[in-house]
């Protein structure tokens, strides 16, 4: 997730500079374009992680009940 700010900033950052040198009345409208592009990002990004932790927490009780079987197998 910090790398997805960084981004954010570096990629804002960029663009505010652009925007500096070169005055144009579209570099506004492009600008909150990628700011809601790399908003939409990052939503998908926090949906993604919650996915992986779902599966991953579905994973380790998967290999929690393996290990509680296997010791009873002995």
């Amino acid at each position: 997730m910090n790398k997805t700010l960084l981004l954010l900033a570096t990629t804002l950052l960029a663009v505010s500079a652009s925007v500096a040198q070169t005055p144009d009345a579209n570099e506004g409208a492009k600008l909150l374009a990628l700011i809601k592009d790399v908003q939409m990002q990052q939503a998908q990004l926090a949906e993604n992680q919650a996915k992986i932790e779902e599966k991953l927490a579905a994973v380790s009780e998967a290999v929690r009940a393996a290990r509680i079987y296997a010791k009873r197998g002995k």
